[in-house]
Order: C-alpha cells, then sequence, then structure tokens
C-alpha cells in the first residue's frame, strides 16, 4: 500500500489562505503577488504580502526557468529588487549543480563484482 494520502485525507490549511496576482513587464521579469485572504475572501492584514519573482533564463540546454522570493512591502519595492533576488537565486542553482557534479565525479566504478552481467558496479 502507498504512503500517499488518498484524496480523502487531504486538508485544505483555511488559516493559510492567499490571494495570487501575476505581474509582468511581458519580456523578462514576472511577479506573483500574494495577498493572505480569510476563509471568506477579505484581506488578512495581520499575515504579510508575498512576493515571488520569476523569469526565463536561455542555458547551453535550453531555457531555464528561475523563481525567487522577495522580500518587499510593495510591489514597486519588489519589482525594484526583483534582479539582485534573481541573481541570487542563479548562484544556488549554480551551486547546486557543482555540487551535484562533485557528487557524480567521486562515485567511484569498479568493474565486475555484482554488477549486472556485462556491466559496472558503482560504489558511492
Amino acid at each position: 500500500m502507498s504512503d500517499q494520502p488518498v484524496v480523502g485525507d487531504i486538508e485544505v490549511d483555511t488559516e493559510n489562505l492567499y490571494r495570487e496576482e501575476s505581474f509582468s513587464d511581458l519580456k523578462v521579469a514576472s511577479i506573483r503577488r500574494l495577498t493572505p485572504v480569510r476563509t471568506d475572501g477579505s484581506d488578512d492584514p495581520d499575515r504579510p504580502t508575498l512576493f515571488i519573482g520569476e523569469t526565463t533564463l536561455m542555458s547551453q540546454r535550453g531555457p531555464l526557468p528561475v523563481q525567487a522570493n522577495i522580500e518587499a512591502s510593495t510591489l514597486s519595492e519588489a519589482f525594484e529588487k526583483f534582479p539582485a533576488a534573481i541573481n541570487v537565486a542563479v548562484e544556488q542553482l549554480i551551486e547546486q549543480a557543482r555540487e551535484m557534479q562533485r557528487q557524480e565525479a567521486s562515485r567511484i566504478v569498479v568493474p565486475g563484482g555484482q554488477a549486472p552481467p556485462g556491466g559496472s558496479r558503482i560504489i558511492s
């Protein structure tokens, strides 16, 4: 039996609802504003509004979507901070890729052993 919840087990966190709006320059920048709301749809001023910046960069392997949380209190401030937030997210992606390469390079391939016929066994 699977450990995944069945549809009947899913519960909506009604204390953590947000209204989502999208803003874009139709070129490179998109920002989602998540405004906290109550269950009746009215704004919840007791929780902070969240801003998420999104863009797509071209890489050697094709388009790469990049997403970053932006610490801002207004939409204007979020667009001002957009480039820096995206740069931090790209740096994190690069570091993750480097770490994956380091892990892959540290794997040792041992010929024979308990590998499938004709293959090699990989030891991490």
